[in-house]
């Protein structure tokens, strides 16, 4: 790091953008500091950056290169692993006002936008063409393309449609020193050269700035949606019906789980007149078509109610289903209400789903926290949500054991320590006993051939890349 003063570097970047693209004051500042994982370590930032155009990126990134000054890429901060948190002396460059649709190509199936596009409204652009974009994180609502594509963001229909990387055809990066390159295709199929577009996705801004995705989509048409609704007695019992319907073979659309706790404070908060005598609920589409999507949803159900499940149904009024479904999205801000939120995104083997269930609910009892939990089932992705109450500085200090304790019996069941949310800071700890020093030094490598000198996003993703 240099020597350089932070009125040095205001003046620096006032002078490659306009002056109103540049904040200093201290609201905007604190704001900026951080995305929606407090837990994590963050600093106050020299100055936020809204760039507009790659062009803006590219001059803000040259710079800071050139000067040896951390640069940390945001979308809409809603990231839950701290990948967007500010670190010292740093300037956060925020993509938010890269917002343009350029391009729907309804006959080749792609659209070109820049990053900052929310992905709500890149839904809702494409659909008017006839046109679907699958991955829906829980976030799409208030989430970037840009940010989804930083941490390969997953979804409630990607148990079936996959996640951000399998849409992903090209992009356009900033390197570290400011280059601009484009990379991937518009083609259908392409194998020429390392698929370097592939590795930039999940890179959460270490490796190179996205500013521009070309993804690929899929026919609107020629789905039939129908749910199935089943309550259950406890978390494990739910678990079993999910890990049953993955052994028999079934891929439903969308598998996702809600516990009371979730499903009461969604409830307090919306009064939408949702069910509050259940322990769990679990809430699954099917969308082939025809006799064949009549007789999947019908094998969902007899596996949920094999579980144990009661009141199970396939759901007839769209109302209700689409109330379920917006109540597991309205999930995680319903329980923040209450307090913070120390957010878990790990992932087990589907089999293993009623175990680690199981192993959760003991964390909590064994640390006295207050853990929710909500869940894409379908593909094991598990959010135990752990809640301290405001002020609390001991309980804040068990559910930081909690959180540790889960990822362990988690990887002891042979997951993952992120799903969909990215390593951030929060997943730093976990990695090296997942991935082997012999990975992560091959992480390690590819950072610093890409970014020698560690100014892109440092310190997080890859554990001790020296500065």
């Amino acid at each position: 790091m240099s020597t350089i003063v932070e009125a040095d570097v205001v003046t620096a970047v006032s002078a490659i953008v306009r002056g109103d693209q540049v904040l200093t004051d201290a609201a905007s500042l604190a704001a900026y500091s951080h995305d929606d994982a407090e837990w994590a370590a963050y600093a106050r930032p020299l100055a936020v950056v809204l760039a507009e155009t790659t062009h803006d990126v590219a001059a803000i990134v040259g710079w800071c290169a050139a000067n040896r000054v951390a640069v940390v890429p945001r979308g809409s901060g809603t990231g839950l692993s701290g990948g967007a948190n500010a670190v010292a002396d740093s300037i956060v460059l925020s993509l938010e006002r890269m917002t343009a649709v350029l391009e729907i190509d309804a006959d080749e199936r792609y659209v070109v936008a820049q990053a900052g596009v929310i992905n709500d409204r890149l839904r809702a652009s494409v659909a008017e063409k006839g046109l679907w974009y699958p991955p829906d994180p829980a976030s799409s609502a208030i989430s970037t393309i840009g940010g989804n594509a930083a941490t390969n963001a997953g979804g409630i229909c990607c148990v079936k449609y996959g996640v951000t990387r399998d849409y992903v055809l090209g992009m356009t990066v900033v390197l570290a020193d400011g280059a601009v390159v484009q990379l991937g295709r518009r083609t259908a199929k392409g194998v020429a050269g390392c698929d370097l577009t592939a590795l930039m996705v999940g890179s959460e801004g270490t490796l190179g700035i996205i500013t521009e995705l070309t993804l690929k989509l899929l026919p609107l048409a020629g789905r039939e949606e129908r749910a199935v609704v089943g309550y259950f007695p406890s978390l494990h019992a739910a678990g079993v019906a999910v890990a049953a319907i993955a052994h028999a073979g079934i891929i439903p659309a969308a598998l996702e789980l809600i516990d009371r706790t979730c499903l009461r404070a969604v409830d307090d908060w919306q009064q939408w007149g949702l069910p509050r005598d259940v322990d769990t609920l679990l809430l699954a589409k099917v969308d082939d078509t025809g006799a064949s999507g009549d007789a999947l949803a019908d094998r969902v159900a007899e596996a949920m109610t094999a579980a144990g499940g009661v009141n199970v149904e396939r759901a007839s009024e769209q109302s209700e289903v689409d109330r379920l479904f917006l109540a597991r999205r309205l999930a995680y801000p319903a329980l923040e209400r209450l307090g913070p939120v120390l957010t878990e995104d790990v992932c087990v083997p589907r089999g293993a789903v009623p175990e680690m269930l199981a192993r959760i609910q003991a964390i909590a009892e064994a640390n006295d926290v207050v853990i929710a939990n909500i869940a894409h089932a379908g593909d094991g992705n598990l959010h135990p949500l752990i809640i301290a109450p405001e002020g609390d500085d001991a309980a804040k200090a068990r559910a930081k054991v909690a959180f540790d304790a889960i990822i362990a019996e988690c990887l002891a069941l042979g997951g993952t320590v992120t799903g969909e949310h990215g390593v951030g800071l929060l997943k730093l700890p976990g990695l090296p006993d997942e991935l082997g020093e012999r990975v992560i030094e091959l992480h390690r490598s590819i950072k610093l051939a890409l970014d020698p000198l560690n100014t892109l996003n440092p310190g997080k993703a890859f554990p001790a890349v020296p500065r």
